[in-house]
């Protein structure tokens, strides 16, 4: 089974003290390396996840899923060229859409498993707390669930309204989840448990308890 090298941590640690483009050019070959543990890490996961979500498109393929490690840096204060992380975006609308999906995070010390949506666009997030108000044990049976709660420790509560949203009062019994602005989960891993042999099932079962998740919102924005 194909497994994140530590030769790929070692690349990342030494472009963390080293992130500027002289460094990065020398040690390019390094780079191609990396990235390629990473698509062949990929794409053993695809063929796992297809099997977990059916809308995942069957040909769909690792280079779409690998993220750039050029970092745009027009409108931010840090000026680094570079990544520091490899990430890994898998969704049935392709990197980068507006659907929810699954994200692989390889960075030292860093790493972690995520899914569902982050940050959805206005209409969307309306769309998906009308969901969870009317169907309120549905949403629960998914985040509540033993499993899903020992994998990740529940629903993220990282973003959200300091008061109840539009619409909604303020002493709704579910309002903890409807002040959500991001319906996301995760999941920490050490460099050692990313780099392990049985990571890409660690990671299928992660992805196989976010799926209902994704589903449920999924449902809300497109009906």
């Amino acid at each position: 089974m194909t497994k994140i090298s530590k030769d790929t941590f070692t690349f990342l640690e030494e472009l963390i003290a080293n992130n500027n483009r002289e460094w990065f050019n020398t040690h390019k070959h390094r780079y191609e390396q990396a990235k390629q543990n990473a698509l062949d890490f990929t794409e053993e996961l695809l063929v796992g996840i297809k099997k977990i979500d059916p809308s995942i498109p069957e040909d769909l393929q690792a280079k779409k899923c690998v993220l750039r490690i050029y970092r745009d840096v027009r409108f931010s204060k840090n000026k680094a060229p570079y990544k520091s992380n490899i990430g890994i975006s898998i969704s049935s609308d392709g990197r980068g859409g507006t659907l929810p999906g699954y994200y692989i995070h390889i960075e030292p010390g860093k790493s972690f498993v995520a899914g569902g949506y982050w940050m959805p666009e206005a209409h969307h997030l309306k769309a998906i707390r009308q969901e969870i108000d009317y169907n309120t044990s549905d949403f629960l049976d998914i985040i509540e669930a033993k499993a899903f709660k020992n994998y990740f420790g529940g629903l993220s509560t990282e973003d959200q309204l300091k008061n109840a949203p539009k619409d909604y009062p303020k002493d709704h019994p579910y309002i903890h989840i409807l002040k959500l602005k991001s319906f996301i989960c995760s999941r920490s891993f050490t460099d050692e448990e990313m780099a392990s042999e049985n990571m890409i099932n660690t990671l299928l079962e992660g992805m196989k308890l976010i799926y209902p998740l994704n589903k449920f919102i999924k449902e809300a924005i497109l009906q």
